[in-house]
């Protein structure tokens, strides 16, 4: 039951991680108003919204979408850990 929880809670946060991924490299090349890129900000944006508010632009360089990996990363590892100890 444990290690299939902790399968799920990775799995979710992968799933998250190439979601901002996605999202970050299709904001390079697609239109704010093409439909999949706007689907996608509709679940990616309220994540990087209160980064960007805490972390000021680098320059012309968002790193909002590397800072919300490394915390869902860090989130997965605690979970996972917790999960493990029990």
């Amino acid at each position: 039951m444990i290690s299939l929880l902790a399968a799920i809670i990775n799995l979710l946060a992968n799933l998250i991680i190439i979601l901002v991924i996605v999202d970050t490299l299709l904001s390079f090349f697609l239109s704010p108003y093409n439909q999949i890129r706007s689907a996608l900000d509709s679940l990616i944006q309220p994540l990087l919204t209160p980064i960007r508010k805490t972390v000021p632009l680098v320059g012309m360089f968002d790193f909002s979408p590397l800072i919300l990996i490394i915390i869902i990363e860090i989130i997965k590892f605690v979970l996972i850990s917790l999960l493990s100890a029990l």
